[in-house]
Order: structure tokens, then sequence, then C-alpha cells
């Protein structure tokens, strides 16, 4: 049983990318899902296609290299389940200066820093992503 499974996703995307990879496979859950779809919109990630295999739910995920260099470098789980992080509308912190992105679960869904700013919004700190 896995303690957390965000945790555990952006994990295997940071290895998949330190390996190599040109495809990562994942566990399917719909925080996932759009955690994923929110990493495709940003850049870091290919395509994500949601896949049966023997009845259970897998997401497949494409990484994506520039010159041979990963999209993503580095990523920090913020909130874990012994400490969860909140921040309030006017409070939300840039990464790298504008660079990277904060992912936000927010009462209208996941999204960035820059979105969540926009739509004068807070919520709980997911990750850090650069």
């Amino acid at each position: 049983m896995m303690t957390d499974p965000i945790a555990d996703f952006l994990i295997r995307i940071k290895n998949g990318y330190m390996a190599h990879k040109k495809q990562v496979i994942v566990p399917y859950s719909r925080i996932k899902d759009a955690l994923a779809k929110l990493l495709v919109k940003e850049g870091y990630l290919g395509e994500v296609k949601i896949r049966s295999q023997k009845g259970i739910k897998e997401l497949a995920l494409d990484l994506m290299y520039e010159n041979k260099i990963p999209k993503l470098t580095e990523v920090v789980r913020m909130s874990k389940s012994g400490r969860k992080m909140y921040v309030k509308k006017d409070k939300i912190p840039k990464v790298l200066g504008g660079l990277g992105i904060l992912v936000l679960s927010t009462p209208q869904g996941l999204m960035t820093d820059k979105q969540a700013r926009k739509k004068q919004v807070g919520g709980e700190i997911i990750c850090k992503i650069w």
C-alpha cells in the first residue's frame, strides 16, 4: 500500500526523465489524470493516454526532451499526508522567479500558481516543478 500516491506519481516521472525513458506507466486515479493533463498543458509532458491492462486502469505518460535535456528537471512535493500546506490567494509564491510552476489544489480544481493568481483563489500547495 502506498502512503502518498501523488509523490509516487511525481517521482516516477522524474525517475523516467533521469533514465531517459520515452514513456512512464503509472496507476490511474482522477487526481493523477488531472495533474498529468496540467503538466501536458504547461509543456512538461508529451501525451497522456488512459489504458486498461488486465482490467486495471493505467496512465501512459510520454516524456519530452529538448536536445536530450529533460523538460522537467526537478519536482518537490510540498503538501504531504502529515503536513498539509495551504496558501491564501494573495500569498501565492513564485517558483524560480516565474520560471517554474507551483501546482495548487483549489475549489475550482488543480491549477498553476499563475492561473490561481489570475482567478484570485488559494488552496493546497501540491508541488513545485521546474
